[in-house]
């Protein structure tokens, strides 16, 4: 990639100081600049996105449909791309992350008012994290590459969107449940390809590898939920 203009902007990109030698050590040194940068921004989106969520469940705030959502998802995903190297890549990445906290407080508020709600967020909450955490540890520990299973993964989440949108719009409930299986899984496989690809040079964007790790965690979230028989309801 070619280096931009950095005397306005700062750039998320990990770039070797003109003139020095690169070393052995230089590649795993850059990687764990990126893997700090990426956990410590996605630490913060994450807490940003809870906070929108608790917002948009105390104000009762409405879902905003089908297509506003994925126009406001993948709207927000072309601007990150394109202000991936500017501080307005930072902007782009809270707006998207405050978007899909406030589209997931309907599905928390319809969730808390049914029995046992609560609890059901709790254990969909505690299995997220446990799955990111151990996914990621492992990556960490054994620096396997998995940039295998990029083509796989990449089709699975287009038949699984095809397949999501055919459930909503002839609301077939079963359809549903298993769609929220498969992304579940295809967000787990999602974790180890992104966490291996930082660790070993293969994303240097720590931008694009926050948005990469959130967008995973959100969907296996939201997809435990549905498992649950919470998020597919339509009560």
């Amino acid at each position: 990639m070619n280096a931009t203009n950095s005397s306005t902007v700062p750039d998320a990109r990990v770039r070797q100081p003109a003139g020095t030698v690169p070393t052995a050590l230089a590649p795993a040194a850059d990687s764990a600049r990126v893997l700090r940068n990426t956990y410590a921004l996605l630490a913060m989106t994450l807490l940003f996105s809870a906070a929108v969520a608790a917002v948009s469940v105390a104000m009762k705030l409405p879902a905003p449909g089908l297509l506003l959502t994925l126009a406001g998802y993948f709207g927000l995903l072309f601007a990150i791309h394109r202000l991936q190297n500017s501080a307005g890549a930072l902007v782009a990445v809270f707006a998207l992350t405050g978007f899909m906290g406030y589209t997931l407080g309907p599905l928390l508020s319809q969730l808390l008012a049914m029995p046992g709600g609560g609890q059901v967020i709790a254990l969909a909450f505690g299995a997220t994290a446990a799955t990111f955490l151990g996914l990621s540890a492992y990556v960490l520990v054994t620096r396997r590459d998995f940039g295998f299973l990029g083509g796989f993964l990449f089709a699975g989440l287009i038949v699984a969107v095809v397949a999501a949108l055919a459930a909503a719009f002839l609301q077939l409930a079963t359809l549903a449940i298993v769609v929220s299986g498969a992304v579940a899984l295809l967000s787990a496989g999602l974790i180890l390809y992104e966490t291996s690809r930082i660790v070993n040079g293969g994303e240097t964007n720590y931008v694009l590898a926050t948005v990469g790790l959130y967008v995973s965690i959100f969907n296996l979230f939201t997809s435990l939920l549905s498992l649950l028989g919470v998020g597919g309801s339509d009560e």
